[in-house]
């Protein structure tokens, strides 16, 4: 009782102790207080069993006390508080002095803390909702263990800063706690504060003043509620706060604490969690931070050191002091504690010692007497019983105390209640109004019920619990809820109606009705007074073996006050050891069990292994068969291999058809996914949030990140060598080495960093590369980078996916995109997710409604495959279980209680496949020493080389998650393998994630034969290469990493799989291993087996009906099998019908599998082999079947009993059975099996002989892996919920989540992946080691990351290809978007340019030379490639022969057919609305000065004579825009556009406005000349529509628009060239007069403006080497050039007024020196023109021309005497646009809306008839007929080029078969000589009076030549046939009148046609 602190009285301790009592006694009026003497030294006690323990039970839940919590019930002593000081600050949260004191406000402020000083929180009474801030001397504040806190106080003020407070009353005077009681620091200084990673303030973990309050508290607040998926409320985790280290920790915390998590889980964190199979792990992460942070205290927190009393301390009454190692039980890891036991020298036992807040094993005292643990209970009892405290409202949880290592404490249920509890308020935030929670009595009874209903095998799950109290509530208040939730009522265990309010009295009478008819299996201990008393009653029946066959005790105490105590024990062997097993996280459960193998603890289960052997130790029988062997092999089985083997070293290589290496290629699916990736990231980049500018890239790089797997990593490795993606993406020249494909691919391992920052490198320097940041396997390691800050020291990998893949350098780096692959995407699907609902890729279903979608030649076998191979009527089931081994294991669990079950189960399964060798090697007794099922792997393991000419055998995994056990069963099974001399026969390799592959030489040499390698160095690196290699591959790690295995792959033995720690992604993650694709073409159905299932009244028997089960393949033959068959209704392999074993055991004996029948007929070799005995003589059933069934997943296997009965392997070999059967005497092949039937003897078909050579891996296409699972997985697998999903699926969905709230639906079956994801987005939420913990985002949009995407899809089906065939397109999408189509077409009727004596012969010339220009004659044909279809003009008398014309093209083809090269987009080009970048965000309006669409709309008009009106066109000008327009004042009206003067030499803009006409082209006309123009100032203006306006304003905010009046709605794009012009001149004359009154010249104004199509793209300028001036030589080269040279080296021009249009080439490919030879050419020009507004002030565009205006246009300005220049070395190349410009013109008929289509010739009609009218504008309907269907009208014209037809003042196209002749009736118009010419037409279309009689007199026309007037109307027609004379020449029909099919309202045109007398 001595106090070993210097300076503390001895006596200190008695003391402390009287002064509660004491105080206790006086203020209590109920509660007896406890005499002190029992107090100390029962403490004294504890201390020595917690030493023995080693661990604690956490007896306390959290009660927010108020008063009451803690004190009796009785009335507190008021307590009068002292007036406050005058003048003084009592607002609440603030201290005297005004200062603000709460938390919230405190947090980011920054707090000088004086040293010695900690932060802690105040709770005020009347401020229930906030924490005050202040500073206390932490030696008057508790360690861990609630000891060592000096008496009094001494705290100081943060608010205002006053010091030296040395009683707390006056302290809590000063901060306005305003207590009504006497204010101690205990009750009101709550928690420490510390600060988190961003700095900020935040509640810590709880002061420790009681450690029982201390540890309940924590418990709750650290979410243990992890259990099984009761989260907290779903406000979010508490816990929160204690992730952060508390102040003044010390990172050195004891050796234990510390690498307890990091090491093996990350800091376990992730660990604590998983809802273990039955919820959970209980102890979340943050709580196992907590742990570690609180054990780091700098005292020593040693266990057990008995003097450690502490000084003396006020306490409250009911406290009852505790051992001081209690905080080692419950905050630091188990690690922590195995240290300290072991120095201690204590045996450890970690289910009980670990605790997180789930599994607290170490008492906590409470008020009550203390309830003794008995000292045997776990001999006697063959398991630790696990206590789950549920209601204790008075008082708190007994105390226990005695033998606390035999007995676990969970607050699991606790939590699950008050979680039901809390379901109403999830309710009333949807508006319901206040709806009462279930009843606590209720709960209680509905638990009853619940555990009633269980069955012997099944554990409790709280998930069940949860869904069956939120169904008795629904139900309770459904007409108040209906309208809020619509889910259906799930149904669950039949629970009582919830309308009658079960009361406390009636409870356990209830209770004990509902546990009356389960046979003893739920017991209920009624109590009066305590929960105590019902727990030492439970003790004392369990010591007298009373509870032998009970399962779950439920104690009631529903004494006091009508309330309820309650807690439920579960004491059955098998629930008790799994329930304590699964609140162990993972890092403690590897600890344990290596833990056990060190200290020999094992030893016990061999030696009692060796005494099951009648013939003694197997290890003793292995050692006298391998030398009965030696020196000779008799085991024919050896024999034979091994002559095989040596067979093929010789070099006869035999061939096997079956095994084949498959081609690579990309599966239709595969294909799709690639594609549905891509869409997302254009997507990405089409949303007008700029976060990913896909024009900008050029090229595409990636990084794949994948777990720190070296089989994963060479696996990788590999599939990116072998898709050819480095050389698609241009990363890598021809012949790609394995070295360079390695920067490619990054293991997540401590050497990641490095790799990752020359990553994060590169993509800095390279912002116009992509890069694609692959995190393959997703799911794993997302722990918290906060977590590695915390254990740094320990394990580098802890967290560094966060830090790597979060940092800011990739969030923010624009050239990134992130995608997570994985096939488990729940963890990253919570509430703070960064990733996008939207952004999510799910792997597609391959049947929609029926159809097949992508249809594939192999069928993908996963989970729900394999789920529905066990249901009824199905083939046989794939997965199994083996019921021998769990009852083999279940009874050894008995035997072996201190062992854990991993462990038992491991040795007996080694112990299994041992005996399984030995009995297949020929000691046939060792049969009963395993089971059917580890017998069945073993012989098809060993027969499966046998069959194959070249050796190909199958492969076992045999999955030990636990290293240290794989490396056992490693050694054990060499160990046999090597005494039964098979080394050479079978492989074994050991898989762990951290090493490669090691396969003996002798097995590399044969996979090398097989797979014709020929480097002498190679070694199989993934499993993948070890196809058709006989081998079992024990697969460790404590999760699959990705790798995948090969097709030979037949058992997948799962049944080590740690089946308590049951989370959805651990479950689907190991069943993902067996996942396979099978074979399309033999569908798996099952319609063929009906027919013969039958014969007689026998049915087939499973041995050699499998086949055809499976349904891979039908054959008949097959089916007339022996043996009855028997159907139960499990499928495990002992009592299951499909096991093919009869479901009683005891008939096992008839094996008359054992009779020496040898088939009819098989070869010699298998003659000589003896034959082998079935199977364990308890077995049952002959083993052939359920063995043979088992071929149809695995390889063809040889029947057990009779070798050469082997199932068949090829479909092909099968037919021939048919014709070949041969029926076999009984005698012959015995397959009898004893049943519940009588046994009968079937011939079984003779054929079977056949097969045995067949190679196993002939159906390993075929077949999927069966699949052997523990006892409960399969159950939780196969059973299905209410809503029809596997129960597996309502697990919690990651150990690194947890549910945001129990008042959750439930999984719909019919949920699709989408639906799913959105699920676990409402009702998950992130651990706080998780490492999206920080993102609260709360599903708010700016919470996701922009550029991260998340493709999920099932394991192993091919997403490592898709994401490579992703990244293929992706890169071909980048080059096509670099890239465009530019029509590539020669010039046409080349042949026919005049051939004058005047060529332009200065081929040197920069700019032409205005005199020797003047000289050159005008070239009237047609050139451009687009006119190919236009009538063609004749400028001399040509001789042109029809066929030199080409055939004329249907309008369709037009667009389709024009020829079209795919050209790389250069740096000057031109862009449409797709293009974003950097360099011209600012050019598109994205101003910083300027909001974006801020501009102007000003009107402008002028008069134009020929409109005979005003004209009003309206300019948009953005606000950015404005400085190139005039005003008359700021914002005023606009008077005009600024134009340059001629002498200007500037280099820095373009001097001519260019103009875009456009239409229907918002998107996709090429209007951002930014990069074009090089940067260089310049004015643009789009000519548009009124109706388009808003679109094209929409889409280029900050371009100058030029809005065409209404009118001109209809019109074609004569109109705004028209419009264009006469605007250019009117705002010439006004800035002449303008600028004259500055004193300039008019003629120095500058006259110019372009007009360019919206589809011109880049421009090309050709360099020429003559090699001297008038010599032959001549060489020349094109390269692409800016807009902006071209422009300024044309407006540079000497005399460059004196030109009225200026053009250039259209570019071509095919362009040869002919064209560029001469440097300028007088010629159309077209597309993109130069054009001079002052010389052309009296040449019009025809405003009403569709088609060809700017080939009337260029004739009329040459007829009016002005040059047409082109300059030949410049051209422009034009993007094919497929929409908008004319193509936006249909035309349609009025009487119909369907798009009818109309022909050509209907496009006219007679007046005055009953034709349909068309929607379209007549001058289109016009040109349109004259181009298709001139010939109507000119007959004598056809093809008669020699007489062309005449046009006066303008050009029409008559089509290609027709010439014209083009003449102006202008006067001194320069014309062609036309005395040469006999014309076989005239048309004259809408004349002027330009035009007269006397001017037609003067040409010549062919007889019967026809004539076509076309006037406005009618009258006009017939003025202008009097005004011409035309009658004298010209005679005329009145059925020779048209119109165009107009309706009057849209203004016909009128044609007159006659012909020439």
């Amino acid at each position: 009782m001595g106090n070993s602190y210097a300076g503390q009285l001895k006596t200190t301790r008695f003391e402390e102790v009287l002064h509660d009592s004491i105080e206790a006694s006086l203020r209590s009026n109920s509660l007896v207080p406890r005499p002190i003497f029992s107090q100390l030294y029962l403490e004294a006690e504890q201390q020595l069993s917690a030493l023995e323990g080693g661990s604690r039970v956490d007896n306390e839940e959290e009660e927010e006390e108020g008063e009451g919590g803690l004190e009796p019930s009785g009335p507190p002593n008021p307590y009068q508080m002292h007036p406050p000081p005058e003048g003084c600050c009592t607002t609440d949260g603030f201290c005297q002095a005004g200062k603000d004191l709460r938390l919230v406000s405190m947090s980011t402020e920054p707090i000088d803390v004086p040293a010695g000083f900690l932060l802690v929180g105040a709770k005020s009474p009347s401020l229930p909702d906030h924490l005050l801030v202040c500073a206390v001397d932490k030696r008057f504040l508790p360690d861990d263990n609630g000891h060592n806190a000096l008496l009094g106080f001494s705290g100081n003020c943060v608010g205002c800063g006053k010091k030296g407070f040395c009683y707390f009353t006056e302290f809590s005077n000063h901060i306005n706690l305003k207590l009504t009681t006497q204010p101690k620091k205990q009750k009101h200084l709550k928690c420490y504060l510390v600060r988190n990673a961003q700095g900020a303030l935040t509640k810590g973990p709880l002061i420790c003043w009681k450690v029982s309050e201390f540890r309940g508290r924590q418990a709750l607040a650290s979410a243990c509620s992890a259990s099984l998926f009761p989260s907290l409320d779903s406000s979010g985790p508490p816990a929160a706060s204690s992730s952060e280290p508390t102040p003044g920790t010390n990172p050195s915390v004891p050796v234990g604490a510390q690498q307890a998590g990091p090491a093996s889980d990350h800091p376990s964190l992730a660990a604590a969690t998983g809802p273990a199979v039955f919820n959970g792990k209980d102890s979340p992460k943050d709580q196992q931070l907590v742990k570690n942070k609180l054990s780091a205290m700098p005292r020593p927190s040693a266990l057990g050191i008995l003097s450690n009393s502490g000084p003396p301390k006020k306490r409250h009454k009911g406290w009852s002091p505790e051992s001081p190692s209690a905080t080692d039980g419950g905050f630091s890891q188990g690690g922590g504690n195995r240290a300290k036991y072991e120095s201690a020298g204590v045996s450890y036992m970690p289910q009980v010692g670990v605790v997180g807040p789930a599994s607290v094993t170490f008492p906590v005292v409470a008020s009550g007497e203390p309830v003794s643990v008995p000292d045997n209970l776990l001999k006697i009892c063959k398991a630790k019983p696990v206590i789950f405290k549920g209601k204790y409202s008075h008082g708190n949880f007994p105390y226990l105390c005695g033998n606390l290592n035999d007995v676990v404490v969970s607050p699991l249920l606790y939590t699950c209640y008050q979680n039901s509890q809390s379901i109403s308020r999830a309710y009333e935030q949807y508006g319901a109004s206040t709806i009462q929670p279930i009843s606590e009595e209720t709960q209680l009874l509905l638990t009853v019920y619940y555990l009633v209903q269980l069955a012997a095998d099944q554990v409790p799950l709280m998930e069940d619990l949860e869904q069956i109290f939120l169904r008795s509530w629904r139900e309770s208040h459904l007409t108040e809820i209906r309208q809020y939730q619509q889910a259906p009522p799930q149904p669950f265990p039949p629970a009582p109606s919830a309308v009658a309010p079960v009361t406390p009295a009636q409870l356990p009478w209830l209770a004990g009705l509902a546990a009356s008819s389960c046979n003893d299996s739920v017991h209920i201990i009624e109590c009066t007074y305590s929960l105590a008393e019902g727990l030492s009653e439970m003790f004392r029946l369990l010591i007298e073996g009373k509870l032998a066959k009970t399962n779950y005790v439920v104690i009631i105490c529903a004494c006091r006050n009508a309330a309820i105590d309650s807690c439920i024990a579960v004491t059955g062997k098998y629930q008790a050891r799994i329930l304590s097993e699964s609140l162990l996280t993972p890092a403690e459960y590897q600890k344990e069990v290596s833990y056990e193998l060190v200290t020999g603890k094992v030893d016990s289960l061999g030696a009692f292994f060796s005494t099951l052997c009648p013939e003694g130790d197997i290890d003793i029988l292995l050692d006298k068969f391998h030398q009965e062997n030696q020196g000779h092999i008799s085991s024919s089985l050896t024999a034979s291999s091994v002559t095989k083997s040596t067979s093929l070293d010789v070099g006869s290589a035999p061939t096997c058809t079956s095994y084949s290496l498959e081609p690579r290629h990309i599966r239709p699916f595969q294909l799709a996914v690639a594609q549905k990736l891509l869409s997302h990231v254009c997507s990405i980049a089409d949303s007008s949030t700029q976060n990913l500018d896909l024009g900008s890239f050029e090229k595409v790089d990636f990084l794949i990140c994948i777990p720190p797997s070296e089989v994963t990593y060479q696996q990788t490795l590999f599939h990116v060598w072998h898709s050819g993606v480095l050389l698609e993406l241009g990363l890598e020249k021809e012949h790609v080495t394995k070295q360079r494909v390695e920067q490619y691919v990054l293991k997540l391992d401590a050497e990641a960093q490095t790799k990752f920052k020359s990553f994060l490198q590169n993509s800095f320097q390279n912002p116009h590369t992509l890069f694609v940041l692959i995190h393959d396997h997703a799911h794993w390691d997302l722990v918290s980078s906060a977590v590695h800050n915390l254990y740094s020291q320990s394990d580098p990998s802890v967290g560094l996916v966060d830090r790597l893949l979060n940092c800011k350098e990739v969030k923010e780096a624009p050239n990134i995109v992130t995608l997570h692959v994985t096939s488990f995407p729940y963890a990253l699907q919570t509430q703070h997710t960064l990733i996008s609902p939207y952004n999510e890729i799910h792997w597609p279903a391959s049947y929609s409604n029926g159809a097949d979608l992508y249809p594939e030649t192999k069928k993908y076998f996963g989970l729900s495959e394999f789920i529905e191979s066990t249901l009824s009527g199905h083939s046989l089931p794939l997965l199994r279980y083996d019921s021998s081994f769990e009852a083999m294991v279940t009874a050894l669990g008995k035997r072996f209680p201190r062992l854990h079950s991993a462990v038992i189960r491991t040795f007996v399964l080694v112990q299994h496949y041992a005996a399984a060798m030995m009995a297949v090697s020929g000691l046939s007794r060792m049969k009963n020493h395993t089971s059917v099922e580890t017998l069945e792997i073993a012989q098809n393991l060993l027969d499966s080389p046998r069959r194959c000419p070249c050796g190909h055998g199958l492969m076992v995994l045999l999955r030990v998650p636990c290293s240290p056990l794989a490396a056992v069963a490693y050694e054990r099974l060499a160990h046999v393998r090597a005494r039964l001399a098979l080394e050479q026969h079978f492989e074994i390799i050991l898989g762990h994630p951290s090493s490669g592959i090691s396969v003996g030489t002798h097995f590399v040499k044969q996979l090398k034969m097989w797979q014709k390698i020929e480097d002498a160095e190679w070694r199989p690196q993934t499993y993948l290469e070890l196809e058709g290699l006989p081998c079992i591959l024990i697969f460790s790690g404590m999760d699959p990493h990705g790798e995948s295995l090969p097709r030979s792959l037949r058992y997948c033995d799962l049944r080590l799989i740690n089946s308590s720690c049951l989370v959805r992604t651990a479950l689907e993650q190991e069943l993902g291993l067996a996942a396979y694709f099978v074979s399309n073409e033999i569908p798996l159905e099952k319609g063929v087996r009906s027919e013969a299932l039958e014969s007689g009244t026998e049915k087939l028997s499973s041995t050699d009906s499998e086949e055809e089960e499976l349904g891979t393949e039908g054959s008949t033959s097959e089916k007339r099998s022996p043996v009855k068959r028997e159907r139960p209704h499990s499928h495990d392999s002992a009592s299951s019908p499909l096991s093919s074993k009869a479901s009683s055991k005891s008939a096992g004996s008839v094996l008359c599998g054992e009779s020496s029948a040898q088939p009819g007929g098989p070869s010699q070799r298998e003659q000589a082999r003896p034959l082998q005995p079935c199977g364990p003589s308890e077995e049952g059933r002959v083993p052939g079947d359920k063995q043979r069934l088992r071929a149809s997943q695995g390889p063809p296997v040889i029947s057990r009993h009779s070798p050469g009965l082997a199932p068949q392997p090829d479909s092909g070999l099968r037919t021939t059975q048919r014709s070949t059967q041969v029926s076999v005497t009984s005698s012959s092949s015995q397959l009898s099996c004893s049943g519940s039937s009588s046994s009968s003897t079937v011939p079984a078909a003779g054929t079977l002989v056949l097969q045995a050579a067949q190679c196993s891996m002939t159906k390993a296409c075929q077949q999927p892996p069966v699949v052997f699972l523990p006892k409960l997985v399969y159950d939780m697998v196969t059973s299905t919920d209410s809503s029809g999903l596997p129960k597996a699926a309502s697990l919690l969905p990651s150990h690194s989540v947890m549910w945001a709230s129990s008042f959750r639906p439930l999984l719909s079956k019919t949920m699709t992946s989408t639906e799913q994801s959105l699920y676990y987005r409402q009702w998950t939420v992130p651990r706080p080691s998780h490492m999206d913990y920080g993102n609260r985002a709360e599903g708010r949009v700016d919470g996701f990351h922009p550029r991260r995407l998340l493709l999920s899809g099932p394991p192993q089906i091919g997403k490592t290809g898709a994401y490579l065939q992703f990244l293929s397109i992706l890169s071909r999408m980048l080059i096509r978007l670099t890239e465009v189509d530019v029509y590539d077409e020669e010039e046409i009727s080349i042949n026919l340019r005049e051939e004058s004596d005047w060529h332009y012969l200065q081929l040197t010339d920069p700019w032409p030379d205005l005199e020797l220009f003047k000289k050159l004659p005008f070239d009237y044909i047609i050139h451009d490639p687009k006119y190919e279809d236009a009538s063609l003009i004749c400028s001399r008398h040509q001789g042109i022969k029809s066929e030199e014309r080409g055939t004329p093209r249907k309008p369709e083809d037009l667009y389709v057919r024009r020829q079209t090269a795919r050209m790389r987009l250069s740096k000057f080009a031109a862009h449409n609305t797709y293009h974003h970048c950097e360099q011209c965000h600012q050019y598109l309006g994205f101003h910083p000065r300027y909001q974006l669409y801020e501009s102007t709309l000003h009107a402008f008009a002028f008069s134009y004579s020929m409109l005979g009106e005003e004209v009003q066109l309206h300019f948009i000008i953005p606000k950015s825009k404005e400085h190139h327009f005039v005003f008359s004042q700021p914002g005023g009206q606009l008077e005009s556009m600024r134009l340059p003067l001629v002498t200007d030499k500037s280099r820095e803009y373009i001097k001519s406005p260019t103009f875009t006409p456009t239409t229907g082209r918002h998107e996709h006309g090429l209007f951002n000349l930014y990069h074009a123009m090089d940067g260089a100032s310049h004015l643009h203006v789009l000519v548009v529509k009124e109706y388009e306006m808003a679109v094209y304003k929409k889409y280029w905010p900050n371009h100058i628009m030029l809005v065409l009046p209404s009118v001109f709605n209809s019109a074609g794009v004569g109109a705004a060239h028209f419009l264009i012009k006469e605007l250019s001149y009117h705002n010439l004359e006004l800035e002449r007069s303008r600028q004259e009154e500055l004193g300039i010249q008019p003629q120095d104004i500058w006259p110019f403006i372009v007009i360019s199509d919206d589809s011109c793209v880049m421009w090309n300028v050709v360099d020429v080497d003559c090699g001297g001036e008038r010599s032959r030589e001549f060489s020349w080269s094109e390269r692409n050039v800016s807009l902006k040279y071209i422009m300024q080296h044309i407006e540079a021009s000497p005399n460059i007024t004196h030109y009225a249009l200026i053009g250039m080439r259209k570019w071509s490919s095919k362009a040869g020196s002919r064209e560029v030879r001469e440097p300028f050419s007088r010629c159309h020009v077209h597309d993109f023109i130069v054009l001079n507004v002052d010389l052309t002030q009296n040449v019009q565009y025809n405003q009403n021309r569709f088609l060809c205006d700017d080939v009337d246009f260029n004739l009329r300005v040459h007829s009016a005497g002005l040059l047409l220049c082109r300059f030949n070395r410049f051209s422009v190349m034009k993007k094919q646009i497929v929409v908008g410009g004319q193509r936006s013109f249909h035309i349609t008929s009025k009487a119909s809306d369907s798009p009818v289509s109309i022909m050509p010739a209907q496009y006219i009609c007679a007046p005055d008839s009953k034709h349909t009218f068309l929607a379209a504008p007549a001058q289109l309907l016009l040109e349109k007929f004259l181009q298709h269907h001139s010939h109507r009208f000119f007959p004598l014209s056809l093809k008669n080029h020699g007489h062309p037809v005449l046009l006066v003042d303008c050009y029409l196209n008559l089509g290609p078969q027709i010439s014209v002749c083009y003449v102006s009736s202008r006067p001194h118009s320069l014309n062609i000589s036309c005395s040469d010419f006999t014309f076989s037409g005239l048309l004259l279309y809408l004349c002027d009076s330009f035009v007269g009689a006397g001017f037609l007199k003067k040409f010549h026309f062919l007889k019967g030549a026809t004539l076509c007037v076309i006037c406005q109307d009618r009258n006009s027609l017939r003025q202008t046939v009097v005004r011409l004379e035309l009658e004298d020449e010209w005679q005329f029909r009145l059925r020779d009148e048209f119109q165009t099919a107009n309706a009057k309202e849209d203004r016909p045109l009128f044609f007159l046609t006659g012909r020439h007398i």
